[in-house]
């Protein structure tokens, strides 16, 4: 099963919705790490992968991005089905 990354900003109007997915996410025993972009921790993982707008949700397998969505939130069926899918 993959894990799942969560960049996020304070200002971002979708961030609160891709947090939610995330607890969701967690719920059903997925883990997930989440990165404030304000921080200077959030700023170097964002920077290792490149994120560039907020939110962006990254799901990644043995260190393969298996997925990415920058600047949306994606349907919790789409994200589970590639977190699931990697089993």
């Amino acid at each position: 099963m993959g894990k799942v990354k969560i960049f996020t900003t304070s200002r971002c109007p979708k961030c609160p919705q891709a947090k939610v997915v995330g607890e969701r996410l967690q719920r059903l025993g997925v883990h997930v790490e989440y990165y404030d972009l304000e921080t200077p921790d959030g700023l170097a993982e964002a920077a290792f992968y490149s994120v560039q707008s907020t939110p962006t949700i990254l799901v990644e397998e043995e260190e393969r991005i298996l997925a990415r969505w920058a600047g949306q939130v994606p349907s919790e069926g789409e994200l589970e089905r590639v977190v699931f899918g990697c089993r």
